[in-house]
């Protein structure tokens, strides 16, 4: 995925499926000078971790 798609989907009302090695994520923001993205498994909201936004994955 690009920064611009994962900004979009962060910014989004309607939910979109991102997985990020195989699960699904929440994107909560976008650093799309540094091709980066703070997310979170669907399921835990407490693991937070920055990674690149080429390996997130729109389902």
């Amino acid at each position: 995925m690009d920064a611009q798609r994962a900004q979009e989907i962060s910014s989004s009302q309607n939910m979109k499926t991102v997985t990020y090695n195989g699960q699904q994520v929440y994107i909560e923001h976008v650093d799309q000078n540094n091709e980066m993205a703070t997310i979170h498994p669907m399921d835990d909201p407490n693991q937070k971790m920055s990674v690149s936004v080429r390996n997130l994955s729109e389902q």
